[in-house]
């Protein structure tokens, strides 16, 4: 059986807002769902361990799906969620690929975090792939390849757009923009119309546009790994 860890932020403060943030939900659940339903193993992380914060945003009525009403009614899965592990403890070797949800969190303590970035830098080490979706493509953004070259140059790389991130007001908010943080590191970044589903593979490199392409993404990392 494959065995695929997904890696959550624990940040939960939306800048200097007064706000909450954190994952969003629906870019877990339905990537989650993929690889259950493929038969694939999962494993949960976090930066902190334990619970990881949910951006409430996301449970509101407009962002429910299939997978996130599955994910309401599944209790083993909130156990497993609440109980995630410390992203210090968890290795590499012991994996088949790694998945990153998106949520406004992961852009505070996911870029400049030493331990996913060493993870990240393994799972490429050892030909195993990596995905990340809307904003978790900032995982990669401090990630080198063996030679210290940073893994998003001239490689195909998608992650939430400028334009989507200006619809959500947040522009003023967000330490960065991720697309442009792409563009300057010489990722080839690629985008289709906002809220549309995109995701775009390259070599071992996964990674999706927004909400909508959560699911799009784990599915290219659950062929990549023939599941």
């Amino acid at each position: 059986m494959k065995k695929v860890l997904m890696v959550l932020t624990s940040h939960g403060q939306l800048g200097s807002t007064g706000e909450r943030t954190g994952f969003w939900v629906e870019e877990f659940a339905a990537p989650y769902y993929a690889f259950k339903d493929a038969g694939i193993e999962v494993s949960l992380a976090s930066v902190k361990g334990g619970q990881p914060p949910i951006d409430p945003k996301s449970e509101l009525e407009d962002f429910q799906t299939a997978a996130t009403h599955r994910y309401d009614d599944d209790k083993e899965l909130q156990i497993m969620m609440a109980n995630t592990a410390k992203l210090s403890s968890v290795l590499a070797d012991e994996f088949d690929g790694v998945f990153y949800p998106g949520g406004h969190g992961p852009l505070w303590d996911l870029v400049d975090n030493q331990e996913s970035v060493q993870l990240i830098e393994r799972f490429l080490a050892t030909n195993k792939p990596v995905a990340a979706v809307c904003h978790a493509t900032a995982a990669l953004l401090k990630v080198k390849d063996i030679d210290g070259v940073s893994v998003v140059k001239e490689r195909a790389v998608t992650g939430f757009s400028n334009t989507e991130e200006d619809a959500v007001a947040l522009t003023d908010v967000v330490p960065f923009l991720l697309e442009n943080e792409l563009v300057k590191l010489g990722g080839d970044y690629q985008k289709v119309s906002d809220w549309n589903a995109f995701s775009v593979q390259d070599g071992l490199l996964i990674t999706g546009q927004n909400p909508a392409s959560s699911e799009l993404a784990a599915q290219k990392l659950i062929a990549h790994l023939g599941a």
